[in-house]
């Protein structure tokens, strides 16, 4: 390729590169470590049953019920990957396409809330996170990275 032509960058939003496989793994992580992270604090939760904030005797009683259950803990942890998934795939793409993207999760809520946590999910409930999932399949067709990268040191 021509000097001239190397040093030129295609416009903003015309240049449609394929999703990365890191950042289709973060936000795969993100799907499933945030709802099974939660699911797994709402399980502890239930297990450990209703909290009791006064007198303060109690409400040392009720924390040390909470810290020492394993599902609390592995859901701290499952939330620490989410977090720490989302941070990186928020460094390699866009905002408006992560977010989007990572929306998959809410049937990946469902399905653990009924699994795991033996909740109802109403048919309409099952229809309306189809429509959420079409539309990240829409959001997928797009480039994750529409704004230009500028060069260390400038602002």
């Amino acid at each position: 390729m021509p000097p001239q032509l190397a040093d030129q960058k295609p416009a903003v939003g015309t240049d449609h590169k394929p999703l990365h496989l890191k950042t289709f793994l973060m936000i795969l992580v993100m799907i499933v470590a945030g709802p099974f992270g939660n699911v797994l604090l709402g399980k502890g939760m239930k297990h450990i049953g209703p909290i009791a904030l006064w007198p303060v005797p109690e409400l040392f009683h009720t924390a040390l019920k909470v810290f020492s259950t394993p599902s609390i803990w592995l859901g701290i942890a499952s939330l620490i990957a989410f977090f720490i998934s989302y941070m990186l795939a928020l460094s390699w793409a866009d905002y408006s396409f992560v977010q989007p993207a990572s929306s998959l999760a809410y049937g990946v809520v469902a399905l653990l809330g009924y699994l795991m946590l033996g909740e109802r999910v109403s048919p309409l409930r099952w229809g309306g996170i189809a429509v959420i999932c079409l539309g990240v399949f829409v959001v997928s067709h797009t480039s994750p990275r529409t704004t230009a990268r500028k060069p260390a040191g400038q602002n």
